[in-house]
């Protein structure tokens, strides 16, 4: 017994020394080591290539923003075409930012669970459940420019992909202004004046507020309204407001709305509305020829309407001064009574 027992410590010690005489080769072995700073074992990373190099356009509109023919994004909107590649965008708008909104929720006892990015559903097959993951992602610029999007896949990694490239197919201008009555400070930190948005029962109202009083609305709204530019706002909702799916819906109901709402000239400088990116100084000019533009039109509109009214006058006048040769016996005749009256009346 004595002699394993010293068998056993002798083994013991010759493996922990060779384990340490491994552990010394491997510290000095700068191949195994974590933090090394030998750059002839590490592998050298390879620079991110360019969109423009890598992207392969299928559409036309690709073709002539690759090219350089389309250089803003301006230029799609008013054209009114369709945004089909999501590489479009990312090269008219660089500075785009994402974020997932949380519209699922973890399992948790009484409906306690913390709100997730996925929403999670399964499905009962003879081969076991079917899990499938929703996301829903929104993208923006925070100056004009929001979209939202949804992905729906099997795993969460494509479903949050999906989402963000469809938000970006989704794009659209917001239509911002300051419409506040205690504020009128005609700058695009609000919106214009209040729209509403339904989706089911939900139903959402946004209305102008005040320069600094923030986003007054449910949080992933308020991400939405972020990424948009609008920074003031109040809101109002009716409905089954926990169905964030709804909800968001709703949301992008009202923010198209404020688009769809017909201007009068006087309005746009009054309230300060600017649709899409807020311009700098160097291209407000087109903006103040367009506002000329109109200006000029409803004066020309104006003179119109006083050459037509002046020709109605005059056409009266005439009426007036050709009458007939009965009217001018009667005229006679009355004047003869008159003067026949003041003779007796002298005479009396």
């Amino acid at each position: 017994m004595a002699e394993e027992k010293t068998k056993s410590a002798g083994n013991a010690r010759n493996t922990g020394n060779a384990r340490n005489a491994g552990n010394a080769r491997n510290a000095r072995n700068p191949r195994n080591s974590r933090n090394t700073k030998n750059a002839r074992y590490s592998r050298p990373r390879e620079e991110p290539r360019p969109l423009s190099e890598t992207w392969t356009p299928k559409t036309q509109l690709g073709i002539e923003v690759k090219k350089g023919e389309v250089t803003d994004i301006e230029q799609i909107f008013a054209q009114g075409k369709m945004i089909l590649e999501a590489e479009i965008v990312d090269m008219l708008l660089p500075n785009l930012e994402d974020e997932l909104l949380l519209v699922g929720q973890a399992k948790g006892k009484f409906g306690g669970g913390q709100r997730r990015i996925f929403r999670q559903t399964q499905k009962k097959t003879k081969e076991g459940n079917k899990i499938h993951f929703l996301t829903y992602a929104a993208v923006g610029n925070k100056n004009g420019y929001v979209g939202v999007g949804t992905g729906k896949s099997k795993e969460t990694v494509p479903a949050r992909d999906k989402s963000k490239r469809k938000a970006k197919l989704n794009l659209m201008r917001v239509r911002r202004g300051c419409g506040s009555w205690e504020c009128n400070c005609k700058q695009p930190h609000s919106v214009p004046f209040a729209s509403s948005g339904k989706c089911g029962s939900v139903e959402v109202t946004l209305m102008p507020a005040p320069k600094g009083k923030g986003l007054c609305v449910e949080k992933e709204c308020a991400k939405i309204l972020e990424l948009a530019g609008i920074k003031d706002v109040w809101s109002r909702t009716s409905g089954q407001t926990k169905v964030k799916v709804n909800l968001i819906a709703a949301l992008m109901d009202a923010i198209k709305n404020l688009s769809q709402v017909k201007l009068k000239p006087g309005d746009i400088e009054k309230l300060g509305i600017v649709e899409g990116k807020m311009k700098s100084d160097d291209e407000e000019l087109p903006t103040v020829a367009v506002e000329a533009d109109s200006e000029t039109e409803v004066a020309e509109e104006k003179t119109e309407e006083v050459a037509v009214e002046e020709a109605k006058e005059e056409e009266k006048v005439e009426v007036k001064e050709e009458k007939t040769p009965d009217q001018a016996e009667l005229t006679e005749a009355e004047a003869d009574s008159e003067a026949s009256e003041e003779e007796k009346e002298e005479s009396s």
